[in-house]
């Protein structure tokens, strides 16, 4: 591990303070993915930004970075508040990473999502020639199919 180490020394208690941790390990730390590997495979795919700047899973986290993490359709923003190596139960999270998402990413989650569901009374059975054709004809306003285009 490349990371750096301080001890400070207390009496005859040392506590050891990191001042820098593996991005894919502090993000599988605080609860942003549910593994390791899910968190480097994250990075490795450019889906996290560490300050604005994608990076790899290898890349070390300092105090005060700010990380993106891209989930689709939202982009969650966190601010590093402290360092953990170790996974962390969800109420301690806090304390080692701070929410700083803008209120208009959240808010793409609350969006309606338009879908399309032609509803029919149960018992009527199959739909008539005559009904699937009106169906179809309601359809074509929302589908593109391709293949009526010329190029």
């Amino acid at each position: 591990m490349l990371s750096l180490l301080s001890a400070l020394a207390n009496g005859n208690e040392f506590s050891i303070l990191k001042v820098s941790e593996r991005i894919d390990k502090w993000l599988w730390a605080v609860r942003i993915y549910k593994t390791r590997s899910d968190a480097a495979d994250a990075c490795r795919t450019n889906k996290v930004l560490v300050n604005d700047g994608y990076c790899k899973p290898s890349r070390e986290l300092k105090v005060g970075d700010v990380v993106s993490v891209k989930r689709m359709p939202v982009t969650y923003s966190f601010r590093v508040v402290g360092l953990v190596s170790s996974r962390q139960p969800a109420k301690n999270v806090p304390e080692y990473a701070e929410n700083i998402t803008p209120q208009s990413e959240l808010d793409k989650l609350s969006v309606p999502h338009e879908t399309i569901f032609v509803s029919r009374d149960r018992g009527t059975g199959r739909p008539t020639k005559k009904e699937r054709r009106d169906i179809e004809s309601l359809m074509d306003g929302f589908f593109y199919d391709g293949d009526d285009a010329e190029l």
